[in-house]
This record gives C-alpha cells, sequence and structure tokens, in this order.
C-alpha cells in the first residue's frame, strides 16, 4: 500500500485526496497546508484515514517518505513542491495546472522528475473525462471523422484567463491534434499589450492575466486556433471543434455531438465511469506507478502547455510575429 499526502488543502486538494482515498493501492497518509484550520477542515473530511498534519512541506515529505504526493497550491508555487518531492523520492507526483508559470520552471521540473525515476501528471482534467477519452480513442483514433484538420478550441467568460483556465483549452486542443506544436503567434485581450510575464495571484482575480487569441501550427499538418478573448463573452467556459476530413466533433462540458459528411450532428453516446475528473487523474497515477503503462496526462504535455503560453506572450511582444516552439531560452 502506497503512501500519499497532499499539498494544499483547499477545494482541489480535497479532490485529489478523494482519489486516493478511493485507491485501494494508496492511503492518505498525510497532508500539509499553511492555514492550520484548512488543515483541520480537510482532515474532518477523511475520517477513516489517519492524517498525519504539516504545514511545512519538506519536513512532511522528509518524515513521511511518501510514494504519491499531489500538488494543489496556487500555480506560480508549484516548482518548488514538484521538484522537492521528486528529490524527495516520491514515485509519482499529481500537479495541478498549469505546470508552471515560466519555462525555467517548468524545465526545472521535468528535469528533477525525469532525473529521480518521477512519474509526473498534471491535471488537465478533459483528459480524466469519459466523454472526452471516448472522442479521442473511439472516434478521432479511429478515423471516424477522417484525418483531423483543424482543432478550435474557445473559451468564454469573464474568467477566459490564459494561464488559470487557457491552459485547460490549450491542451484540449493538443491532445486532439495529436502532435508537436511547431510554431505559434498571437495577440492578447485588450489592454494587455505589454504583458510580457505572469503577473496573477494563483488564478483568483481575472485582471490579472490576459484573455488571447492564437494559432498553432503543428507538425502532422493539423491546425490549431485559440479563441480565449474578451472576457466579455457568454458561455459555454469552453468549447472545442475537432474537424476532419469526412465529418466534425463538437465538445462541451459532458455533452458532444458527431457529425458526419452532410448529415445532420447527433448527440454522442460514451460509457459512464464510477469516478472521473480529478480524483480519476490521481487513482490513474497511482495505477501507473503501482502496475505499468502510459499516463494520460504526463508532465511533457503540461510542459508542452507552457511552451504554448509562453509563445503567446512572446508573440504579443513581437508584434504578433511567429515564436518557435520550443521558446528559445534567451
Amino acid at each position: 500500500m502506497y503512501k500519499a499526502g497532499v499539498i494544499g488543502c483547499r477545494g482541489i486538494g480535497v479532490q485529489h485526496a478523494t482519489g486516493i482515498a478511493g485507491s485501494d493501492k494508496a492511503r492518505l497518509a498525510a497532508a500539509c497546508d499553511l492555514d492550520q484550520n484548512m488543515l483541520d477542515e480537510f482532515s474532518a473530511r477523511f475520517p477513516d484515514e489517519e492524517v498525519v498534519q504539516y504545514q511545512n512541506h519538506r519536513e512532511m515529505i522528509e518524515k513521511e517518505q511518501l510514494d504519491i504526493v499531489t500538488v494543489a497550491t496556487s500555480d506560480h508555487a508549484h516548482a518548488t513542491l514538484v521538484i522537492d518531492a521528486a528529490e524527495g523520492g516520491a514515485k509519482g507526483i499529481f500537479c495541478e495546472k498549469p505546470l508552471a508559470t515560466n519555462l525555467a520552471d517548468a524545465d526545472r521540473m521535468i528535469a528533477a522528475c525525469e532525473a529521480n525515476g518521477t512519474l509526473l501528471s498534471v491535471d488537465h482534467t478533459r483528459r480524466f473525462e469519459p466523454l472526452w477519452r471516448h472522442a479521442k480513442e473511439q472516434i478521432v483514433d479511429q478515423g471516424v471523422i477522417g484525418p483531423v484538420q483543424y482543432v478550435i478550441g474557445s473559451l468564454c467568460g469573464p474568467r477566459a484567463m490564459l494561464f488559470r483556465n487557457g491552459t485547460h483549452t490549450l491542451d484540449a486542443i493538443c491532445y486532439y491534434a495529436g502532435s508537436a506544436p511547431e510554431w505559434v503567434s498571437a495577440e492578447l485581450e485588450q489592454g494587455y499589450e505589454d504583458y510580457a510575464e505572469y503577473r496573477g495571484d494563483g488564478g483568483h482575480v481575472p485582471a490579472t492575466e490576459p484573455g488571447a487569441n492564437g494559432y498553432i501550427h503543428f507538425a502532422n499538418g493539423v491546425r490549431g486556433f485559440y479563441i480565449g478573448g474578451s472576457k466579455n463573452t457568454p458561455p459555454p467556459k469552453q468549447h472545442i471543434e475537432i474537424v476532419g476530413a469526412t465529418g466534425r466533433l463538437s465538445l462541451s462540458g459532458d455533452q458532444g455531438t458527431l457529425q458526419r459528411g452532410d448529415e445532420p450532428p447527433v448527440a454522442l453516446e460514451y460509457p459512464q465511469w464510477p469516478i472521473s475528473g480529478i480524483p480519476y487523474g490521481v487513482q490513474e497515477l497511482i495505477d501507473v506507478v503501482a502496475s505499468g503503462g502510459k499516463l494520460v496526462s504526463p508532465g511533457r504535455t503540461g510542459h508542452t502547455v507552457v511552451e504554448l503560453i509562453i509563445g503567446f506572450l512572446e508573440s504579443q511582444q513581437k508584434g504578433h510575429a511567429p515564436v518557435p516552439i520550443p521558446v528559445p531560452r534567451n
């Protein structure tokens, strides 16, 4: 039975812990948060678990010798926590999105996990939901709509923030494109023309991050279109359209439609899972640590999304010119 600990005990951290508690291969052994009241509330949610509380993550990692660590803190704090967990012996780490808020941190996180043989999974939640997985594995990958031509991802509403929620939309575009991005160009939301590096506060205030509109050129010929601004737009918050040579898919929330040729669109039917979303992602990581296999949302794909976001910022500063991916590290 693997020992697991959660860093960051608010709502998302509770979802991480729910995945741990529901696994037959791990137990919830420890939790860390700077707020003692939050720790107490967290522990009360899991009365059947013997959760040791910490307010210092390094102390928790050292004393508990954890196999699994999950990170559910503000985005700008991810790097130190993931690196310390990897260097502290964790076999698997589940990290919230975005992986990091700059490329230097993202590079260090990947390097630390690879150097220590630590599996890293990133919470791009659509990959852990049955509709979105079914659309990828049973429709796109099986050629039901023919070779993919382009993918459109739109993010609407007042929280259409590039780092906070844009990371999900960009990851979904990459997921269905099925290829490595080669270059991007982008324009940031009006009023953010000089926004060149992350100024956010962990995603709490929409004004700290811009919306954006961008173009992604993939190596396999697929083209991606990211529509994420302005923030003065109606729901649904996220919508993905995958257009193939003979059909198209439209996905939003837990609903999707499939259209083939000139036929009218039909609602997608897909299998239901006992659990989905974040708890599923945590359990998938535990299962891969235990039995091997491939992660659906590995650290490298999370790293690619950081590349895209920083590429968008760079393109804005270069007059919307193309920026290569990987982004030059100068």
